[in-house]
C-alpha cells in the first residue's frame, strides 16, 4: 500500500507521550514535516514501516519518535520490565559512523525524558567505552554493522528481547556491500511477525523492497507526495573544466560566491588531501572527512564545521549521507559522482527543511560519464556555464598534507583498520 498526503499535522495531535512532546516542544518542534505526518501514526499503531523521502525531511524523528512512543507503551508489560540486563529492546543499523552518530544525538535530544537508556556504537573510537556502555545494560542500541557484529559474537549483548529494528539509509547498504552483515543481524532477533519493523530510504528500489518484504511483517509502503528526486531549493549548475583546471576554478568560485558554509566532495581519500592542500595554501580554512582521517578527529572537525568554525569542509561519500547539518549553503561537486543516487545524496547536503541552497558540478574528462545517468535520473538537465579565463585565478602552491595512521581499538597506532567500523567486511561466517 502506498499512501499520499501533504497533511503536516501538530506532534501533539499524534498521541506521542508527555515526555516525548516535552522533548520536541524543546528542540522548537510544533508540526511535523510531511514524512514524520505520514509515518508516524502509522508506526505507533504497531504496522511496519517502508518508507522512502527526499534527504532532510525530518526521517531520523520520524522513526525515533514514533519507536520510542512504542517502547514506552510496552515498558509496563511484565516481559519488557523483567528482560536480562544484555537484552537490549530496540536497534537502528546505519551504514556510516557519521550516520550512527548523527542519529544517536536526535535519540539522546528527543528521548531526554523517556528514561531509555541510549548507547551509539561505531568503529574508529572507544571501543572498551562503548564495549561496557552496553555490558551495563542498554534499551537502545544505534552503531554500524561492523561494530555490532563484533559486540553480538563476543556475547556482549543478544537479540532475543528485541522488539523493534530500523534499518536507516537501507539502499546504502547495499552500495557499501552490508546487506549480509544486516541479514546475520535480522535473523538473529525474533521472527518478523514478532517484532516491529522500519525501514527508511532515500529510494525504495526493487533490491530495497526485496530486503523489506523478506525481513518485515507486510510492511506498509510509504512515499511522500514530493516526487522530485532532488529538492526544489536546490540551484544547479555544471561546469566542464579540464582536470588540470579544476582547482583554479573551484578557487575562483569560491572568490566570486564566498560561500559562508560549503562542502566539496571528491571521489578519492587522495584527491581530499590534494584539493585541502590548495584550499589551505590559498588561506581558505577546511577540513577533511575521508577514510584516512581518525574517528576522534573527523568528530571535531564536523563539530567544528556544525558549529560555523570551518567554512569548508572537503568529504568523500562517506559524509554524502547522513549529516545533518543546518545552513549549508553551498555544495561543490570537484569530481563528478559516479553513481546518479550519489549526486542526489550530495546536494542533498544543501537546502534542507525548505531553505535554499547552490549545487555546482564540474564534469571533467575523468567524471563526466556518468553526466547522462544523473540527469536523466533527477529528471532535468544541469544548466551547463561556460568557463571564462577570468574564473580561473593562479593558484598558490599547496601545502603538503600529512595523514596519521588510525588506532586500533586499544589505541595502538596502526596501520590496520580497527574492529567494528564500516569498512567493508568479508562477512559474518553465516549463509546467506
Amino acid at each position: 500500500m502506498t499512501i499520499n498526503s501533504d497533511a503536516t499535522p501538530s506532534f501533539d495531535s499524534l498521541g506521542l507521550t508527555p515526555s516525548l512532546l516535552k522533548a520536541t516542544n524543546e528542540l522548537g518542534f510544533t508540526n511535523c514535516t510531511e514524512i514524520q505526518g505520514l509515518t508516524l501514526p502509522v508506526i505507533t499503531s504497531g504496522q511496519d514501516v517502508a518508507a522512502q523521502a527526499q534527504t532532510g525531511t525530518g526521517k531520523t524523528a520520524a522513526f525515533i519518535l514514533g519507536s520510542f512512543a512504542i517502547l514506552q507503551a510496552n515498558s509496563e508489560d511484565s516481559d519488557a520490565a523483567n528482560q536480562a540486563t544484555n537484552q537490549p529492546r530496540m536497534m537502528v543499523i546505519a551504514p556510516t559512523r557519521e550516520l550512527a552518530i548523527q542519529i544517536g544525538k536526535d535519540a539522546e535530544a528527543l528521548g531526554k525524558h523517556t528514561g531509555l537508556r541510549i548507547a551509539t556504537v561505531y568503529g574508529g573510537i572507544d571501543y572498551e567505552k562503548q564495549r561496557k556502555q552496553l555490558a551495563d545494560g542498554v534499551d537502545v542500541i544505534i552503531g554500524t554493522p561492523g561494530r555490532l557484529i563484533d559486540y553480538f559474537k563476543q556475547k556482549v549483548f543478544n537479540l532475543k528481547a528485541i522488539e523493534i529494528a530500523v534499518l536507516d539509509e537501507a539502499d546504502r547498504m547495499f552500495d557499501l556491500g552490508f546487506i549480509a552483515d544486516i541479514r546475520f543481524l535480522l535473523r538473529r532477533m525474533p521472527p518478523p511477525n514478532e517484532r516491529q519493523s522500519m525501514l527508511f530510504s532515500a529510494t525504495l528500489s526493487h533490491r530495497v523492497m526485496e530486503l523489506a518484504y523478506e525481513h518485515m511483517n507486510n510492511p506498509m509502503e510509504i512515499k511522500t507526495v514530493s516526487t522530485g528526486v532532488t529538492a526544489d531549493g536546490v540551484k544547479q549548475s555544471m561546469y566542464q573544466p579540464a582536470t588540470d583546471e579544476k582547482i583554479a576554478l573551484l578557487l575562483g568560485l569560491f572568490q566570486e560566491m564566498v560561500p559562508p558554509r560549503a562542502i566539496v566532495f571528491v571521489n578519492t581519500k587522495r584527491t581530499a588531501e590534494y584539493v585541502e592542500g590548495y584550499l589551505t595554501g590559498n588561506d581558505i580554512a577546511c577540513g577533511t572527512l575521508s577514510g584516512d582521517v581518525r574517528q576522534n578527529k573527523r568528530q571535531r572537525i564536523l563539530a567544528d564545521f556544525t558549529a560555523g568554525k570551518l567554512p569548508v569542509l572537503i568529504a568523500t561519500d562517506v559524509a554524502a549521507r547522513g549529516l545533518h547539518i543546518d545552513d549549508v549553503t553551498h555544495v561543490f561537486n570537484y569530481d563528478l559522482p559516479q553513481q546518479a543516487e550519489d549526486y542526489v545524496h550530495r546536494i542533498g547536503r544543501t537546502a534542507r527543511a525548505g531553505t535554499q541552497g547552490v549545487a555546482v558540478s564540474f564534469a571533467c574528462e575523468e567524471y563526466s560519464f556518468s553526466l547522462p545517468e544523473i540527469q536523466e535520473y533527477i529528471g532535468q538537465s544541469i544548466e551547463n556555464i561556460p568557463i571564462t579565463d577570468e574564473m580561473l585565478p593562479k593558484p598558490k602552491p599547496r601545502v603538503r598534507v600529512e595523514r596519521a595512521p588510525p588506532p586500533n581499538h586499544k589505541g595502538k597506532k596502526t596501520g590496520k583498520p580497527s574492529r567494528g567500523g564500516n569498512r567493508r567486511r568479508s562477512g559474518p561466517k553465516t549463509k546467506g
